[in-house]
């Protein structure tokens, strides 16, 4: 017995080695280097369980055939997107090309946008377009509930797939892990193909588990698209006061939908290996001129940087009045918070707006601290109180907004996989700014609120030690 206690040992510490080595030849930060060499050296069994499912950096791991997925899909679509008369505000010019080198995120003119807050307004409008689709419907969502606003759907869906139209669904493994399989089966035999994305699997339960498709995106005949932060689940639709979910969804008409399109083609081809490349997915769109330009940009954990990352930084960086932010979730990356600060204490500005309660106790715990942190430089919080804000915007100067699935959190800007569409049109800024506005009017102003202001030291420490669990919220 004495040998297979030292074998066992010796198993157990050949793999901390190794795991050690893997965190200090990933470069990471000092900072999360160190801390994950702590997490392997004093927290036994339990530290490499956490490493092995949320320590292993993917960044660095991009897969060829992702990059040759990503140039097919960048030679289609510009075939069908040539542009005339394009010009790019010159203020953000930077900020448009750094999502281009990195994303190949193009910019498309001539947009026409819909905004929606709420379920009530986004769901009609979804299903008044799936009813009108003749050709295809691709579907992208990191929650597909089987309740009864998922099943209106899944109606509406087979129904098109039995005219004939092409259904493609991709849902998230985790975040759908309530689905009953039988409720896409019932999808997949209708002629409807769904898939899950990485889905998780005992034994290949491994890292995949912390790297999520948490992307909403729906395109229909090439023509119309939907991107924005609501899941397909009866939560958005039900409740009044502190039950009602507040999230902000757009509808695009016009070129823009073509990287919606790619967007999600690129997942298809990472969840079953088909490549669809053909010309009738970038159908020709003929809208009226005007000045609504949009990018829609992607970010995922094998990409080589974080892209929506740092187009929020750029953004608070190249501010010159205000930046109004909306999000649900506030643990922000080193670069996030720093870019506050700066931008806040440069006299921008620089409003954040989170729940007064969150659907995650731990997660309001750990963010405490953050916040307190803006607070300090200048940023004014805002506590929304009429139900829970899932909402993921931002706005600046009048002159730039994004809308999408990305929450200002290390989960979303490092491990996730996301997008947002990004709107350089002063229109379109003014209304996410009014939206903004109308939602500060149902909220608190965090300086009024003594429960937060004046925390006693026990409870301040908490926050200290829940905070070091951020990466992994």
């Amino acid at each position: 017995m004495i040998y297979i206690h030292w074998i066992s040992l010796v198993f157990y510490t050949t793999i901390i080695i190794i795991a050690m080595i893997r965190v200090l030849m990933d470069n990471r930060q000092p900072a999360k280097t160190m801390a994950w060499m702590l997490v392997l050296t004093f927290i036994p069994m339990l530290g490499i369980v956490l490493y092995f499912f949320f320590g292993q950096n993917t960044r660095k791991e991009r897969k060829i055939w992702q990059h040759s997925m990503d140039q097919l899909t960048k030679r289609s679509m510009l075939e069908f997107a040539e542009q005339k008369r394009l010009q790019l505000p010159g203020k953000y010019r930077s900020l448009i090309s750094l999502f281009m080198n990195q994303n190949w995120a193009l910019p498309f003119k001539n947009n026409k946008v819909e905004i929606y807050t709420s379920g009530y307004e986004f769901f009609p409008a979804l299903l008044m377009e799936i009813g009108k689709a003749e050709h295809h419907i691709h579907l992208i969502t990191f929650i597909f509930e089987n309740d009864p606003l998922g099943r209106i759907i899944a109606d509406a869906l087979i129904d098109k797939a039995r005219q004939g139209v092409e259904v493609r669904i991709i849902y998230d493994d985790v975040g759908s892990w309530r689905m009953k399989e039988r409720f896409i089966d019932k999808m997949r035999a209708e002629g409807i193909e769904a898939h899950p994305f990485m889905a998780v699997r005992f034994p290949v339960l491994t890292s995949r588990v912390n790297y999520r498709n948490h992307r909403k995106i729906c395109v229909i005949d090439g023509e119309v698209g939907f991107i924005g932060g609501m899941n397909i689940a009866k939560r958005y639709v039900k409740g009044t006061g502190k039950q009602a979910w507040r999230d902000t969804h757009v509808k695009i008409k016009g070129a823009a939908v073509y990287g919606l399109q790619r967007a999600f083609l690129v997942d298809w081809f990472f969840v079953c290996r088909a490549l669809i490349t053909d010309r009738s997915y970038y159908p020709e769109i003929i809208t009226e001129e005007n000045d609504c330009l949009a990018q829609i940009v992607t970010s995922s954990p094998t990409s080589l940087w974080p892209e929506i990352e740092q187009g929020y930084v750029s953004v608070l960086c190249s501010a010159k009045h205000y930046v109004y932010m909306e999000t649900p979730y506030f643990l922000p990356t080193d670069p996030i918070l720093f870019a506050m600060r700066t931008a806040a204490l440069s006299g921008v500005d620089v409003r954040l707006m989170i729940p007064y309660k969150t659907d995650t106790k731990i997660v309001e715990w750990a963010s405490r601290s953050y916040v307190m942190e803006t607070v300090k430089a200048g940023v004014k919080v805002f506590l929304y109180k009429a139900g829970f804000n899932h909402s993921k915007l931002l706005v600046s100067d009048d002159a730039v907004a994004t809308i999408g699935s990305t929450n200002v959190d290390f989960r979303s800007f490092e491990n996730a996989f996301e997008s947002n569409a990004f709107f350089y049109d002063e229109s379109i800024a003014k209304e996410v700014k009014d939206i903004f506005l109308r939602d500060q009017s149902e909220s608190i102003a965090l300086e009024d609120v003594r429960s937060l202001t004046d925390r006693p030291f026990l409870q301040r420490l908490w926050e200290s030690i829940v905070r070091l669990l951020s990466p992994l919220l």
